[in-house]
């Protein structure tokens, strides 16, 4: 059984934050236009200039290295089946750094003074909180399935083994039918 929502779900923040860096490094609009992709409005900034290349350099690189776990998250959904545990930790790695870039913007925005940044990225980590809670389940189900599917297996195992045995047993006494005097 594939993970259909937890692709979907890799795939779509890997979209999200690749197209965040590639807002930041775009020469017209910057970590400007990136913040307000997210819905935040910057009027000025106390000390550093938002488009300067040592703010945009660091920022781009890390939703770019995000957009890249979660792209790695998506691929190993794809190729993994459901009892793989890669899935889980790589998407976990993702779940985290994308929880750090966004807790840094905030830390960045407050001492740049930008209003209405903490609401943002609240709202960005309670979504990204509702998907990892949202793999999480679906992991858990496709792995009770796969569960019941085992000891389905192991259960019809157990009874070929048992009818062998007994066949075994019947041809060993000479009993080969249900007539236990061994008539025809």
């Amino acid at each position: 059984m594939r993970h259909v929502l937890t692709s979907f779900l890799a795939l779509h923040w890997a979209i999200v934050f690749a197209l965040l860096a590639f807002i930041c490094i775009d020469g017209n609009r910057g970590v400007a236009a990136a913040l307000g992709v997210l819905g935040a409005t910057i009027e000025g900034t106390r000390f550093i200039d938002l488009d300067n290349a040592i703010v945009v350099a660091p920022l781009a690189t890390a939703l770019l290295v995000v957009a890249v776990l979660f792209f790695w998250a998506f691929v190993e959904t794809l190729i993994n089946d459901a009892t793989s545990q890669a899935v889980d930790s790589v998407a976990r790695i993702a779940f985290i750094s994308a929880s750090g870039v966004l807790s840094l913007i905030v830390v960045g925005g407050a001492a740049q003074g930008i209003n209405g940044l903490f609401m943002v990225v609240a709202v960005q980590l309670a979504a990204l909180l509702a998907s990892y809670v949202a793999m999480l389940a679906e992991r858990r189900s496709v792995a009770a399935v796969a569960q019941g599917d085992i000891e389905i297996r192991v259960a019809a195992h157990g009874m070929a083994e048992a009818a062998a045995h007994n066949s075994l047993l019947s041809l060993i006494s000479g009993r080969t039918g249900p007539n236990p005097r061994g008539g025809r």
